[in-house]
């Protein structure tokens, strides 16, 4: 097995393009790759679409933020495709001034949508939505007597996660709910770099205690490594 890349976060996000469809793991911040963000703030990359469970927590006028927060305050994302963005109030009024698109799914609804592109389905089935405006504009299924919601699968062109420890093959695991969507997005999208705080050498992971295997990642960063 041949050792995966290990890249600084600054070449991590020069690898994220004007345009592309960007997944960040996290809840809350909690999962998500802090230092690639950093540098992906520092670049300054725009007219990206976010795929994220949320935006973050946002502190304005030096209050406390994490995750893709400070990302969102300074517009590098066009379209943001996300299950609540509560935490984060700039994003609220950019989605109330038009500035920024914002598309609001419900949370496994998104998990699902995610999963589906990961695992080459055509998409999803769900009641959740009926009735309501998550349904408009969607085809709508027939099972037996039950009427569903046809969500069709949510692919990216790069994923960003974090990982509590990685093998030198790119053997990932994740810490406890640090877990959350960094596996889905993991099998979704076309790149994928994960942020780590551990490197161990290849066979010192537990095949059983694998979160997210080697054939899925294509470069690790460290974290704290700039």
């Amino acid at each position: 097995m041949n050792p995966i890349p290990i890249i600084d976060a600054s070449s991590a996000a020069a690898l994220v393009e004007e345009g592309m469809t960007l997944h960040v793991g996290g809840f809350l911040g909690c999962g998500s790759p802090d230092g690639i963000l950093a540098a992906l703030l520092a670049r300054g990359t725009r007219g990206l679409t976010l795929v994220c469970n949320d935006t973050a927590i946002w502190g304005a006028k030096g209050g406390r933020s994490n995750g893709v927060a400070a990302l969102v305050a300074k517009r590098q994302f066009s379209r943001v495709i996300a299950s609540h963005i509560g935490t984060n109030p700039e994003t609220q009024r950019q989605m109330n001034a038009g500035e920024t698109e914002v598309v609001l799914v419900p949370q496994g609804t998104l998990a699902e949508r995610v999963r589906a592109a990961g695992a080459g389905l055509g998409g999803v089935l769900t009641a959740t939505g009926l009735g309501t405006e998550a349904a408009d504009g969607k085809g709508k299924v027939t099972v037996g007597d039950r009427v569903f919601l046809l969500e069709l699968p949510l692919p990216g062109d790069v994923a960003l996660i974090k990982a509590k420890r990685a093998d030198r093959a790119g053997n990932l695991q994740y810490s406890k709910t640090a877990r959350n969507f960094n596996p889905l997005m993991a099998s979704a999208c076309a790149l994928v770099i994960a942020e780590v705080e551990e490197l161990v050498e290849i066979g010192e992971i537990d095949p059983e205690h694998v979160h997210t295997p080697s054939i899925f990642v294509d470069y690790l960063v460290m974290a704290g490594v700039k």
